[in-house]
């Protein structure tokens, strides 16, 4: 829950479901880099809200080893927690917590959520985490994937990312769970179009001219995003645009981009590296012109719903993307509000910049767009709806364990 990624895709919404009546007790794995005040933070935005959290100590190493090791720890805690409060269902977040999911349900009858957030087992392979040349990670992988269908099956709800999943899904196994579509939602309070008088300031925090045109990526860099072709890309929105600036939004360690910048001979004052909290992000992305988004379309990632990508158009920033990822081509023609490319070269990127400059989106048609696919309350909404389906027959008073 310390890392952006829980603080977006986690907490808003348990926050939310709180709120609503739910009784909830969050347990998540933590990494050992994160700071007492990260912590603190947390914690106290957990009690304001009600949410019992209970973290754990996060393990990476020895691989499988120390997944073996959390996923006990795990399954320890949630039986002695289960034991003491009775949860009327438990709401798993990705693979490797509904496996003590299932075994909740299968030794109680708890009733068991399992919220798949993408194809993981798949993403690991295709992004080379898993090689399956190494006989280890074949095995891992063949494991999970067996598990998989086990938790399409056994669920009593799945929630799915993307409605191109769903159907992956549908068309595999007709004993899969009843299915609800929920994406990676945005905070449309906290990300909201920038005001002219902010705009000016993040530039000027960042020694961004007036002139100069600002293409920005958020998020994490590594595996499946494609770096490289993002700042191919760049090149050729410079050589048209000069001056420009190229704005990463990411905690990702500066040292990791430089050789690729370098690589490319780009002047290194014109990439600028910037980490940042969720509650810093609107006022960092005040600056950019042109948000862009590069992900290989490999199989897995028709599973996956790119925050960045709501939370770009949410601010009214239009976007670059690529198509093949999740319901990203429905999303941009629905919106209206940047380009799709299918290929990565340097003529594609031209015609993108092309088309960019004859756009005129719609701020109205964008602002719906934005509210159908990416409003966390309407995400709040449809998980409070869920919960109640999957606990209305039970007994005693309405608890969540996630």
């Amino acid at each position: 829950m310390c890392d952006p990624l829980g603080a977006s895709q986690v907490l808003p919404y348990l926050f939310g479901l709180a709120q609503r009546g739910h009784r909830i007790t969050l347990i998540s794995f933590e990494k050992s880099d994160r700071s007492p005040s990260e912590r603190s933070t947390v914690r106290e935005a957990c009690v304001a809200a009600g949410v019992s959290w209970r973290p754990l100590p996060y393990h990476k190493r020895p691989p499988v080893l120390s997944t073996l090791f959390d996923v006990a720890a795990l399954r320890r805690l949630a039986f002695q927690l289960h034991r003491r409060e009775g949860f009327d269902l438990v709401h798993c977040r990705g693979y490797v917590t509904a496996l003590v999911g299932l075994a909740l349900k299968r030794r109680t009858g708890m009733r068991f959520l399992f919220d798949m957030r993408g194809f993981w087992a798949d993403e690991r392979r295709e992004s080379g985490s898993w090689s399956q040349s190494n006989p280890l990670y074949r095995g891992v992988y063949r494991y999970f994937k067996r598990c998989e269908r086990e938790f399409w099956d056994e669920a009593d709800q799945l929630v799915s990312l993307t409605e191109n999943a769903r159907d992956v899904i549908v068309a595999t196994d007709r004993s899969a769970a009843p299915i609800a579509v929920i994406p990676c939602c945005v905070d449309l309070g906290l990300f909201r179009p920038p005001l002219a008088q902010e705009r000016a300031a993040s530039r000027a925090s960042l020694g961004i001219g007036a002139a100069d045109r600002v293409l920005a990526y958020l998020g994490s860099l590594g595996g499946n995003y494609m770096l490289d072709e993002m700042l191919d890309f760049y090149r050729v929105y410079r050589e048209r645009y000069g001056p420009t600036k190229f704005l990463l939004v990411t905690h990702t360690p500066e040292a990791l981009i430089r050789p690729a910048t370098a690589q490319r001979q780009l002047p290194p004052g014109e990439i600028i590296v910037k980490a940042a909290s969720r509650s810093e992000v609107p006022a960092l992305m005040a600056a950019a012109d042109l948000g862009i988004s590069f992900v290989e379309a490999v199989s897995s990632k028709r599973a996956a719903s790119p925050t960045k990508l709501g939370e770009m158009l949410a601010l009214e920033v239009p976007v670059v993307t690529n198509s093949g990822v999740g319901d990203v081509d429905r999303i941009m023609a629905e919106a209206g509000s940047g380009v799709v490319i299918d290929r990565f070269d340097e003529n594609a990127y031209r015609g993108a910049l092309d088309e960019l400059d004859r756009l005129k989106p719609d701020k109205k048609r964008s602002r719906n767009a934005v509210r159908r696919w990416f409003d966390l309350e309407t995400g709040v909404e449809r998980y409070d709806a869920i919960y109640h389906a999957l606990a209305k027959a039970a007994v005693g008073s309405q608890r969540a364990l996630r």
